[in-house]
Parts: C-alpha cells; structure tokens; sequence
C-alpha cells in the first residue's frame, strides 16, 4: 500500500490536485478585435448624429417630414450596396483590405455632408456614407469571429455592438456639443466630425492581420500558421484550428506546404447562394432561417425609431427645451453604452440563447408600458407626471434590455454559426436583412405614428417583440463553446435540444 501511494505522488503534477486557473485572454486577438470593431463607430455615429442634427437641418433646409425620414432612412438602404460588395470583396482582397475600404468611403461621404448646401447634396453624401456603413457592418463581425479564441469569441465578437453604442454616444454628445454654434454651422459639423474616426480606423487596421480562415482558403498555409500562433491561447490550440479550418476548406490535413493550390468553390464563392437557398441541407436550412430571424426581428422591434426619433419621443412625452431634449438623448446613449458593455461579460459565461430570450422579455415589457404612457399623454388635457416620468424610464429600460441582448447577439451569432464557405457572403445576406428593416422601420416612423398614433406605433413593436421571442424559443439553439467548425452539428432540428439538467 505504500509502495502504491510513493508511485501516485512520483508521477502526480501540482494541477492534478489544484483546479486550472482560467486561461488569460489574448491579448493580440483582443487588440485585432477591438481595431476591426471600431468600423462599427461609423454606424452608430451616424444614427447617434443624425438624431439631433436633423433637429437643425429642418429649420435650415425647411425640408418636410417625408423628406426627414428619408434622409434618416436612406444610408441603410445605401448600406445594402456596401453590405453586398463587402461580401464579395471580403472573399477577393480579403477582410482587412475590405475595412480600410469602409473608412475610406465613410470618409468621403462625411466630407461631403459636412459640405452640403442643400438637401440633395446632403443625400449624395448619404449615399458614401451608406455604403462605408454597409462594408464596415458585414467584415467587422466576420474577422472578429474569425480571429477569436473559442473560449472569448462571444465577449470579443460583441465587440462591434460596443462601438456602434460608443458611436451613438459620441453622436448624441457631439449634438450637444456643436447645438449652441449658428444654425447653419452646427449640424454641419456635426455631421463632418465623422471624417476623424474613419481616418484613424483606415491607417490602424494596416497594423492588423489577415484573418487565418481567409488566408486557408487563399492556400496560404504557413501566413495562416502564423497568425494562429499568435491569435490563439495555446500552441495545441493554435494547430487543433489550423486542422479544422483546413478540413472545412477541403484540404488535406497532410498537406503542410506553405503555399497550395486551392481550386474550389470556396475560393472563388461559386455555388454559395445556391447551396443556402437550393441545395441547403437541414442544418444549413436551420442555419439561415436562424440567421434571417435574428436580424429580422432584431430591427423589426423599432429600436432603431427609439435612437433616431427619440428627441421626438422626448417632445412628444412633455419634454420641450431642445437642450433638454438633447440632454435625454445622451442618457440613452450612456445607458445603451453601459450595459452593452455588460453583455460583453456574460455572452461567455451565460451563452447566446439565455441573453438572446431575456433581453427580447424586458424588450416586451418596455415597449408595451411605453406604449401605454404616450398613449396616457396623447389623450389627457393636463399634463400626467407619472406618465412622463414612466415614458422616460421606459426609452431607457428599452435600449438597456435590447443591449443586453439582442444587439450584441444578432452579430456575435450570426457570423459564429455560418460555415466557413458560406460566412462572407452569408453574412452580408444578414447585413441586408437587417438593413431593410431598419430602414423600412426608420423611414415610416413619423408617418405610423400620424396614422396610428406613437402610442399605437409602440404597441405594434411590442408584439412584434413577442412574435420574436417564440421563434427564438423555437428555433434558436445554444453555441457557447463550440469552435466555428463545430457549428453546424448543432443545427437541423428546429426545436431547441434541452438536456436533462437544464442546458440547451
């Protein structure tokens, strides 16, 4: 029996008896995350931006309703374009290229609407801007995901949902900021400022790397080698992603050379539209319509209408003063800001479906409370502090459940769980998606609201909300953990698989 215990403690290891720690972050794939992120500030600066500029662009222009929910709604349509060229571009000169080309015409079309004279000039840059807008929302996500360890891919593939919520912020300050400076100065500048971070994301993402997963499909082994040594926590993991990236590309794991000819469809993206929508398989099927449902609804709930139009919400709850106005929109910035930054903590340690069907519930409660006290306001003679004061809470739990949740979610999610032959082009599918409904929600607001009443306009976005949350309970199933080659076993039965003990 001694003899037994001697041999156990000869070959027994300080970890077998200690639990193991938990393994640092990488700091390289934090820093290429945090800088390809940063394109999203181009997104939320605008919509921050746009919000209060247009306060001001009204009374100098004297441009009409319609005109305003165009002018607001139109980038994300121009989006589509840039979202549709990302998609192919991304798989042609690679991702990183593809942001330094989101900068550089987000660049542009600031410029141009910091110089606008009148209204179609300052459409024309909208157009610019929309596209930059559209390419930074569809690689941002996608090198993200494809540079992040397994064990922090949701915390820094939310990442662009923190910088579009840092955009918004800076827009909703730089309102406040440039708001006291002559009419036809200030919103100009405001508009303008946006030429600095395209700029600064332009020039640092030449610093950044490839992503690997571009460089396999491109048959540049040993480039892809290198930077999965420095992007991945361990050596053992830096090979075990390099084996599956080269077994979803079709390349013999044999096969070490550091160049090789890579002649399939994933190199060109032939037959990619064809085998999601014609030839998909189950999974795929199940892949694409969870893909599509969260961007959908994502949109579809008006929260976009809340960023945009909610110094209108704020004036049509009882507040007046345009400082005042400006002053709220700036909570809603710091709150969006706050707790997406939450998100970013638990998306690892909670997952994506627990977040993704709480964050649709306070969304439920929110929309419709708000609903019920513009309605409240709408139809009292005097004004009803108890329903102000509830209107104004309700804007601000609104954006704080939809940041928990469903913004970080519908990016992190939606790139982490489309193959690698499909993901560039899968993504900007999503893009476009989600685009058309913000824009379809964002250039209708005002007019809903005069057919249905703003009080009538948040009712239907609440039960969207809650057509929304049963189809993710239906149909959305649970990634933390698993590599991005392990995705797709995961999907093709669209009923969430519930172990005994309660995980999804």
């Amino acid at each position: 029996m001694a003899a037994e215990l001697q041999a156990v403690q000869k070959t027994a290891k300080l970890e077998d008896f200690d639990p193991p720690m938990k393994p640092k972050r990488n700091k390289f794939a934090l820093a290429c995350a945090f800088m390809a992120s940063m394109t999203s500030i181009l997104l939320g600066y605008d919509i921050g931006v746009m919000s209060g500029a247009i306060i001001y662009i009204r009374r100098d222009l004297h441009i009409t309703d319609v005109q305003v929910e165009v002018l607001v709604g139109i980038l994300n349509l121009y989006a589509l374009i840039g979202s549709f060229l990302a998609g192919k571009s991304s798989d042609w000169i690679g991702r990183r290229y593809s942001i330094v080309l989101a900068g550089g015409i987000f660049f542009v079309g600031a410029v141009l609407m910091g110089f606008s004279p009148n209204y179609a000039f300052l459409m024309f840059g909208r157009f610019f801007a929309g596209v930059g807008v559209g390419y930074a929302m569809m690689i941002a996500p996608v090198y993200t995901a494809e540079v992040s360890p397994t064990s922090s891919r949701g915390f820094l593939t939310s990442f662009p949902e923190v910088f579009i919520n840092f955009g918004i912020l800076v827009g909703y300050i730089s309102n406040f900021a440039f708001s006291k400076l002559p009419l036809w100065l200030g919103w100009r500048l405001m508009l303008g400022v946006g030429v600095v971070p395209s700029a600064l994301i332009a020039l640092g993402v030449l610093a950044m790397p490839e992503s690997p997963r571009w460089l396999v499909m491109k048959g540049r082994l040993g480039d892809a080698r290198r930077v999965l040594q420095k992007i991945s926590d361990s050596e053992q993991e830096a090979q075990q992603r390099l084996a599956d990236i080269k077994s979803a590309a079709g390349i013999p794991e044999s096969c070490n050379d550091d160049v090789v000819e890579v002649i399939n469809k994933q190199k060109s993206g032939k037959g990619v539209w064809k085998e999601m929508f014609i030839t998909a398989t189950p999974a795929i099927r199940h892949i694409i319509v969870a893909v599509i449902s969260i961007h959908f609804f994502q949109q579809a709930v008006g929260l976009d209408s809340v960023v945009l139009y909610s110094p209108t919400i704020f004036e049509k709850a009882g507040i007046r003063s345009d400082s005042q106005k400006l002053l709220a929109t700036v909570a809603v910035g710091v709150i969006k800001t706050i707790f997406i930054l939450v998100a970013t903590c638990l998306l690892d340690q909670f997952g994506r479906r627990p977040l993704l069907l709480t964050s649709f519930g306070g969304l439920i409660v929110s929309l419709f409370t708000l609903a019920t006290c513009l309605t409240v306001i709408e139809h009292s003679d005097k004004k009803v502090m108890l329903a102000v004061v509830l209107s104004v809470i309700t804007v601000l739990s609104s954006v704080a459940s939809f940041s928990i949740g469903a913004g970080p979610i519908a990016w992190v999610y939606c790139t982490e769980v489309l193959p690698l032959r499909l993901r560039a082009q899968g993504a900007a599918m999503g893009v476009v998606v989600n685009r058309s409904i913000c824009a379809l929600v964002s250039m209708t607001f005002l007019s809903l609201s005069k057919a249905i009443t703003i009080g009538g306009s948040f009712f239907l976005y609440g039960t969207i909300a809650l057509i929304g949350w049963i189809v993710f309970f239906i149909v959305i199933p649970e990634t933390r953990g698993k590599t991005l080659e392990e995705m797709e076993a995961s999907f093709g039965s669209f009923r969430a698989k519930v172990k005994p003990n309660g995980e999804v």
